[in-house]
C-alpha cells in the first residue's frame, strides 16, 4: 500500500530545492544567517498527484503500514504547501517508550482525540521501583522499544528503493524523553514529594533510567545509522544527535535542576554526540543552568508565554545557542522589537 504514495512523494521531491533548503538550515545554524528571524521555505508548494488518507494515531500504533502511511503524510503535506522544514519521519509510540521497557500498563487515548498514549506509573509505588531497580537494565528490545526499532528498520527498508527520500527524508530518533521525564512516567505525581523525601531512590531511578536510554539509542544507532551532518526533529534541523524533552522541570526550581537533571542531561549529550532540549511550560527559571550544559546546541519550546522571553534569549541566542520553533506570534512582536537576535532566533513559516 505504502509504495503508491512514496512514488508520489519521490516524483515530487526536487534535489536543487531541497538542497538549497539544508544549505539554509546549515548556515543558520552555523551562525551564518543575517536576517533577524529564521524562516525557510521552498521556492514552492508541490501539491501531491494521489490523496494521501489520514492515518489516526491510535490506528497506527499497531499497524505497522499505518504507521509509515502517517508519518510520510506528514512529509507530503509539508511539501505541498512549500514549507521550509527538513522533511522527517519516527517510530512514533509516544512518551511511553522507555517506561514500557520497566513492565508499566499503557495509557491509551480516546480515539477522538487523535493523540498519542502515555502510560501508568509503575504499580506497586516506591517498593515496585526499588525491586526493579534491583533488577537493573530492562531488555531494550521488548515493549515499545522493540517496536520503535522495528518502525526504525521498516522506515529504512521502505525508502531504500526511492533514492531522493533516501537523501532528503530523515528518520529521527522516537522520543525517548528525558531521564527526569522518564522518572516521573514511572513514579508518577509523588515524584516531587520524593525529590526531598527519598533522593537517594531517585538518584538510583535516574542513573538506571539514563543506563537505558544510552543503550536503547546504541541499539537504534544500528537501525538507523546517525546522520553525517545535522540532526532532524520535528523538522527543524539542530547539531548533535539527541533532542532531550525536560518538561517535569518546570516543577523544579534550579538548585534541584542541578541535582536531578544536569548530571544525567550532560551525560547523555556527552555520550550521544550532543544536541538539543525541548521543554513545554515554564523553564525561565533553570534557563541559565541547561544552556551551561556541554554539548547542548539549542532551545525548542512550546509555550513562550509561560516564559520571560528576555531571560530565555539571554541563555540562548546571546550565548549562541539557537532557539527552533518559536511561535510566529512571539517571533512577530521580537522582531517588532528591536531587540538583537544574532540570527539564531528560528520560527516556521
Amino acid at each position: 500500500m505504502i509504495d503508491r504514495y512514496l512514488e508520489d512523494l519521490e516524483a515530487r521531491l526536487d534535489p536543487d530545492v531541497e538542497e538549497r533548503l539544508l544549505a539554509d538550515w546549515r548556515q543558520f545554524l552555523d551562525g551564518d544567517f543575517r536576517g533577524d528571524v529564521f524562516s525557510p521555505r521552498r521556492v514552492a508548494g508541490s501539491p501531491p498527484a494521489v490523496e494521501w488518507p489520514y492515518v489516526r494515531v491510535n490506528a497506527a500504533l499497531d499497524d505497522p503500514e499505518a504507521m509509515l502511511l502517517q508519518q510520510f503524510r506528514a512529509c507530503s503535506e509539508e511539501l505541498a504547501r512549500g514549507g521550509g522544514g527538513a522533511l522527517c519521519v519516527r517510530a512514533n509510540y509516544g512518551t511511553g517508550i522507555i517506561p514500557s521497557l520497566f513492565g508499566v500498563k499503557p495509557f491509551p487515548m480516546d480515539d477522538e482525540l487523535d493523540t498519542l498514549p502515555t502510560n501508568w506509573p509503575l504499580e506497586g509505588g516506591k517498593d515496585a521501583l526499588r525491586a526493579r531497580l534491583a533488577v537493573g537494565p530492562p531488555d531494550t528490545h521488548a515493549a515499545l522499544g522493540g517496536k520503535a526499532l522495528e518502525m526504525g528498520a521498516r522506515q529504512v527498508e521502505a525508502v531504500s528503493p526511492y533514492p531522493r527520500i533516501s537523501r532528503f527524508v530523515h528518520v529521527y530518533h522516537p522520543d525517548m524523553q528525558g531521564p527526569l521525564d522518564v522518572c516521573e512516567l514511572l513514579w508518577g505525581s509523588t515524584l516531587f514529594l520524593d525529590l526531598y523525601d527519598d533522593p537517594d531512590l531517585v538518584a538510583g531511578l535516574l542513573e538506571l533510567i539514563t543506563e537505558t536510554y544510552l543503550t536503547l539509542m546504541r541499539e537504534w544507532e544500528k537501525v538507523v545509522p546517525p546522520a553525517d551532518g545535522p540532526s532532524v526533529h520535528w523538522f527543524m534541523m539542530h547539531r548533535g544527535y539527541i533532542m532531550l524533552r525536560d518538561d517535569s522541570a518546570m516543577n523544579l526550581s534550579g538548585e534541584m535542576f542541578d541535582r536531578f537533571v544536569t548530571p544525567y542531561d550532560g551525560r547523555l549529550l556527552r555520550q550521544l554526540g550532543g544536541g538539543a532540549m525541548h521543554f513545554c511550560g515554564k523553564g525561565d527559571h533553570y534557563i541559565s543552568r541547561a544552556a551551561a550544559l556541554p554539548g547542548l546546541t539549542a532551545i525548542n519550546m512550546s509555550q513562550p508565554e509561560y516564559n520571560d522571553l528576555e531571560i530565555i534569549l539571554q541563555n540562548t541566542v546571546d550565548r549562541g545557542l539557537c532557539l527552533l520553533g518559536l511561535t510566529a506570534e512571539a517571533a512577530r512582536s521580537l522582531r517588532s522589537s528591536g531587540r538583537p537576535l544574532h540570527g539564531r532566533l528560528h520560527s516556521p513559516a
